[in-house]
């Protein structure tokens, strides 16, 4: 269990941190303030500002996020009037930061309660000092303050020239998906460092090496180094196609084809059947011939990350087309029930099991739904198309129906998980 949490949390903090820098260092190039780099959701454990940016780690190791300066609400505290704070000033007497947290305090601070404030173009903060409500004192605000929450997290403020709305078009598109390329881009790296830690690449060719135990193929007179032609007269010129073949006749008796020698044989088996994920599939009892070549080791990043691409693509599209079912879906629970069988089978399953993740991971932020990449993406566009953006509030409704869907889903999922996993 300890093995499997820590797996689990190191997997994940390394989906999130390579997910979210695309989004941060793309920001960053695109002249937007991040004000915040999470790992980590729920409270902040800690905290680190460098360069107009607060890197934090939270509680939860259940994902992450920047706070892009002037993105949605941007998760602000607003400034009411009322607000008791705290002004440390520099040697102009220009405010360089502005407290509202008990847990904090500013050395030779100037208390204040705010009347007024503008931390967006005007630049400055109004209120009574020392309590004393005869006179409202104004004080400028540096470009650059910061502004310390009320549980004690100093961020710097978003002057409207650093916002999010005020890149370019074409750089906020490539800032939303910058997240998402960056999942591609581990997944091939990952699936590359596989490639060399299993001394070759499983070949996606119908060539098949035959287990010595166990094995229904062996039974029946099949041999490592055959190609399987097809089955029940269905062609199967790749492993994929042969795998689809075999796993839907688990218990039932199949025609084989096999090449051997530049001779084709006939061969009858009957696949023992499997249980996974709650569906019976069959098995035979063979795996992938293996590719020990520098050149495919190389490579076997990019046509690993493309086969498996169009694997998860057809799950998604099954899915989509009228075969939906919660099984077909993990949320945490699964994906730590299933780190649990990763880590038993060692690096190679990790590393198989992170790259899996990361490309599950890019492709489902690409669904254009509202909340997720995808859906910001489809905001961009219509903002193109229409030559002017679409308003904050129809943008904030629309993000918020998409994330409760989110949520709801979420939640749905996670209970099917708990049920599959844990309760049956």
């Amino acid at each position: 269990m300890i093995t499997t949490i820590i797996v689990f949390i190191i997997v994940f903090g390394i989906l999130v941190i390579f997910h979210e820098f695309g989004h941060f260092i793309t920001a960053k190039r695109s002249g937007i303030l991040v004000r915040e780099f999470s790992v980590g959701m729920g409270p902040k454990v800690f905290y680190y500002r460098k360069n107009s940016t607060t890197f934090t780690l939270r509680l939860l190791p259940l994902g992450g996020y920047v706070r892009m300066a002037g993105e949605g609400d941007d998760g602000e505290e607003e400034l009411k009037p009322g607000t008791p704070v705290t002004l440390q000033l520099n040697d102009q007497g220009v405010v360089t930061s502005i407290n509202t947290s008990n847990k904090h305090s500013l050395f030779q601070g100037i208390p204040l309660t705010v009347t007024n404030t503008d931390l967006d173009t005007g630049l400055y903060i109004k209120g009574y000092e020392n309590g004393d409500e005869s006179q409202v004192k104004s004080y400028l605000v540096d470009h650059d303050a910061t502004i310390i929450e009320t549980d004690g997290t100093e961020l710097q403020i978003a002057p409207r020239d650093v916002q999010f709305q005020s890149a370019t078009l074409p750089k906020r598109m490539l800032t939303n998906v910058a997240g998402v390329f960056n999942n591609f881009i581990l997944a091939i790296l990952v699936y590359t460092i596989l490639g060399f830690v299993q001394g070759g690449v499983a070949s996606n060719s119908n060539k098949v090496n035959v287990m010595p135990n166990d094995s229904v193929a062996r039974d029946a007179g099949m041999k490592s180094g055959d190609r399987v032609v097809s089955i029940d007269g269905h062609k199967t010129t790749d492993w994929q196609a042969m795998a689809v073949q075999i796993s839907a006749n688990p218990n039932k008796k199949i025609s084989v084809i096999v090449n051997r020698d530049g001779q084709n044989k006939s061969l009858s088996m009957k696949p023992k059947a499997q249980t996974l994920n709650g569906k019976k599939s069959g098995f035979i009892g063979v795996t992938q011939s293996m590719d020990t070549s520098f050149k495919a080791k190389i490579l076997s990043g990019f046509t690993k990350t493309w086969s498996m691409g169009k694997t998860l693509l057809g799950a998604l599209w099954s899915m989509v087309s009228g075969h939906f079912s919660l099984n077909d879906l993990g949320g945490p629970v699964a994906i730590f029930a299933t780190t649990s069988t990763a880590a038993s089978m060692g690096l190679s399953g990790i590393l198989n099991f992170l790259a899996f993740l990361s490309l599950n991971l890019a492709i489902i932020n690409l669904i254009p739904i509202p909340g997720l990449d995808g859906g910001k993406l489809v905001l961009n566009i219509i903002e193109a198309i229409r030559r002017k953006p679409v308003s904050q509030t129809t943008e904030t409704v629309v993000t918020l129906i998409g994330f409760a869907f989110l949520m709801l889903l979420m939640i749905l999922v996670t209970w099917n998980d708990i049920e599959r996993y844990f309760l049956h």
